[in-house]
């Protein structure tokens, strides 16, 4: 979608109009581009329905001219999150009347205190992660998909920060959309080779270094974890390394672990009927790790960033890795195979070791991990732990600014005795059924460690379970949500 800013409107631009309940009409900027016949025909059906609240409707005035109405709570109530899901009610209102291009002002996505340069980036963004819908393995119909071709978001008078932050959420919402697209890819085409294909292909578009180690240099590394959960497959695993230098050479990098399970069963521990279909996105951390850094690299930040992605697929087969099962890990610790579909903490392991040969300023690791992140948070959020309550409170606060939101859960000391192994050093699944989001975590923070007990790095985990497909009434089409690389990306660029 070709998004722009503009100080004048076209006779002929259809526009939006953002009503907030309490307000008259003739305060919105494009009252005054309106002629005397519109205005008069604007407020007569505005009167005449007595519209009060959330709608949305269509107008075409006398002149010709097409305006998309939506109408919002009253201004004290108009918060920085409600900007966002109306910057997504503005696309697919205008896809549903197709609307292919459409004039908005930025002045209607304001809140209270905020910050015109945020607000440009943010809605900016939200205007094409709506107008993103996975088409690719479908007929289009005759009269075509009704994507929003343009956007003109209307300011008062040329500014370079506004017209720069509106480049910036546009290449924000680009990135999202490319991680949905390979979230999305099915799991029959999306393979750990695959996986690992995209990587270098955005590694070639966007300056960023890509190394693929294949499986026998992962044989060589001593990652037991992803050549474990990897044996059940015919198809081989991949682990894929991610370097953009964008800071100073000397200067620590964060780094990004995606999980890439580019197709999770469960292994002999089989997922049910209604748990497996979707499980072609569980290397949605992957992905989100992939383009969070062609963001990063396309936005120029001056940070050094490193991607780590263990690529693997889980299946049931006769050479699968069991239950009970003993696997020596990189950093030399044993994993107690108690279930096989616990297999995303299993090669995100082998990841942190390998992260501590970056002496990282932080790690965050992103995976689909649990379940239970969703029975605890839902799906609007994803569940956040970190051994520093600075970066949790910071990652946090990114979510709300990005409207990609995150809630932190506790990684106390006392959670450590549930993943105690019997006959192994650690085990990949508690001793109950309580509490698995932390347990997941908790297990994580074992393979950051150095042999003295202390942590190697400062850490974040990030459990996008609850964030993995889009939910109803955040007006983003079925399937992959995207998440969380609009929360890095506020992260990073803080």
């Amino acid at each position: 979608m070709h998004t722009t800013t503009t100080t004048t409107l076209l006779h002929n631009d259809s526009l939006l109009f953002v009503i907030r309940e309490g307000e008259s009409i003739q305060r919105h900027p494009f009252w005054k581009f309106l002629n005397d016949e519109d205005r008069q025909y604007f407020g007569f059906s505005m009167k005449k329905n007595l519209l009060q609240g959330d709608f949305s409707r269509t107008l075409v005035f006398p002149s010709g001219r097409i305006a998309l109405i939506l109408g919002v709570c009253e201004k004290k109530k108009y918060n920085a999150r409600r900007t966002i899901l109306t910057a997504r009610r503005a696309i697919v209102s205008a896809r549903a009347e197709r609307i292919s291009h459409l004039t908005v002002a930025l002045e209607d996505f304001a809140s209270l205190r905020s910050i015109p340069e945020e607000v440009a980036s943010r809605i900016a963004t939200q205007f094409e992660v709506a107008n993103f819908e996975f088409v690719a393995h479908r007929t289009a119909p005759k009269s075509g998909w009704g994507f929003v071709e343009s956007i003109s978001i209307f300011i008062s008078s040329k500014n370079s920060s506004l017209i720069r932050a509106v480049a910036e959420g546009k290449i924000i919402g680009e990135e999202i959309n490319k991680t949905r697209l390979l979230s999305n890819t099915p799991g029959g085409d999306m393979t750990p080779s695959h996986l690992a294909g995209a990587a270098v292909q955005v590694g070639k578009s966007c300056g960023i270094k890509v190394t693929v180690l294949k499986e026998k240099e992962i044989e060589e590394l001593g990652m037991g974890g992803v050549l474990g959960v990897a044996k059940g497959s015919s198809e081989p695993p991949r682990f894929i390394v991610m370097e953009f230098s964008g800071g100073k050479k000397n200067e620590s990098p964060t780094v990004l672990v995606g999980k890439g399970v580019t197709f999770d069963t469960g292994g002999l521990n089989l997922k049910p009927s209604n748990g497996i279909y979707e499980m072609h996105m569980d290397m949605s951390g992957g992905a989100a790790t992939i383009h969070t850094i062609a963001a990063a690299a396309r936005l120029k930040l001056k940070k050094n960033i490193v991607g780590l992605i263990p690529a693997v697929e889980n299946m049931p087969s006769g050479s699968s890795y069991r239950p009970g099962d003993l696997l020596k890990s990189m950093s030399g610790k044993t994993i107690e195979v108690m279930n096989t579909d616990a297999e995303g903490r299993v090669i995100l392991a082998d990841a942190l070791e390998y992260a501590k040969r970056y002496n990282p300023k932080i790690v965050i690791d992103i995976a689909t991990l649990t379940g239970a992140a969703m029975v605890a948070l839902g799906q609007r959020a994803s569940a956040v732990f970190s051994n520093e309550e600075n970066i949790h409170e910071s990652l946090c606060e990114a979510g709300e600014r990005a409207g990609d939101y995150a809630w932190p859960l506790p990684l106390w000391e006392e959670y450590e005795a549930d993943v105690k192994g019997t006959f192994g050093d650690f085990a990949n699944s508690g001793k109950s059924r309580y509490g698995g989001a932390i347990e997941g975590a908790v297990f994580l923070r074992q393979f950051i460690r150095n042999s003295d007990g202390s942590d190697a790095y400062p850490w974040a985990h990030l459990d996008i379970a609850p964030r993995m497909t889009s939910v109803e009434g955040e007006f983003l089409t079925k399937g992959a949500a995207g998440a969380p690389v609009a929360l890095l990306l506020a992260f990073l660029r803080k």
